[in-house]
């Protein structure tokens, strides 16, 4: 019985499946691929992927509803690969569930890094449930935040952004899920709330807030955090 990690390409160009399709077998991944997007949603079912790479520009429907219909039942992570480079479509794909966003052309050594970050998010949270990068700690058990071994005292709404954040790291998370999960759907549509406590957390962890180390913001989408070491 094969072992070996299962990638669907979701992709209705023919020389880039096949240039892709040679990459993650040269990588040593078992790759399946898909022309259509009802293709992608029934091979979704049938080969149980670890990753699926998904274009949204399809023949018959669009990639959009691909994700739809496959995160109605799987949280198989979910790579958009696609020449569409307006912030409003990264941000409907990140909203409708996409774990990550490539934009044509990219490099091989990019693509490869994005499905390992994306395969070690599916997998169950650390036994110590702690994040670790660089000097920065947080135990979330203990509800602990330590920079270079010092206690740093964040408010609720900073300790959640910041967890939310650290749980998902490596990940770009959009203005609108951070919003709707940590102040709920009621909340009024501006970000500048989001904004200045996010400021503040900077303030807090970052040698220089300008030049971020842990959060970084995705301009016009969101923020992501620097990867956990400690996985």
């Amino acid at each position: 019985m094969s072992t070996k990690i299962k990638i669907l390409l979701v992709e209705d160009d023919r020389n880039i499946t096949n240039f892709i399709s040679t990459t993650l077998e040269g990588n040593d991944y078992k790759v399946t691929t898909a022309l259509t997007g009802r293709e992608g949603v029934s091979l979704a079912a049938s080969f149980c992927p670890d990753v699926i790479l998904l274009d949204l520009g399809l023949p018959d429907i669009d990639g959009y509803e691909v994700l739809r219909q496959v995160r109605a039942w799987s949280r198989v992570p979910i790579i958009i690969i696609s020449a569409r480079t307006k912030e409003s479509e990264k941000v409907t794909a990140l909203d409708l569930g996409a774990d990550d966003y490539i934009t044509k052309p990219f490099g091989t050594a990019e693509l490869m890094a994005r499905i390992r970050t994306s395969l070690r998010h599916s997998r169950p949270a650390t036994p110590d449930h702690i994040y670790r990068a660089l000097n920065l700690e947080i135990n979330f058990e203990k509800r602990q935040v330590r920079l270079s071994g010092e206690d740093i005292h964040l408010t609720q709404i900073e300790y959640q952004l910041l967890t939310l954040l650290a749980e998902n790291s490596g990940r770009v998370l959009t203005y609108g899920h951070i919003m709707n999960t940590i102040w709920g759907p009621y909340m009024d549509a501006g970000n500048q709330i989001l904004r200045v406590n996010m400021a503040n957390i900077r303030r807090k962890i970052e040698k220089n807030p300008a030049q971020p180390q842990y959060v970084f913001t995705e301009i016009g989408i969101g923020y992501r955090m620097l990867e956990n070491e400690n996985v």
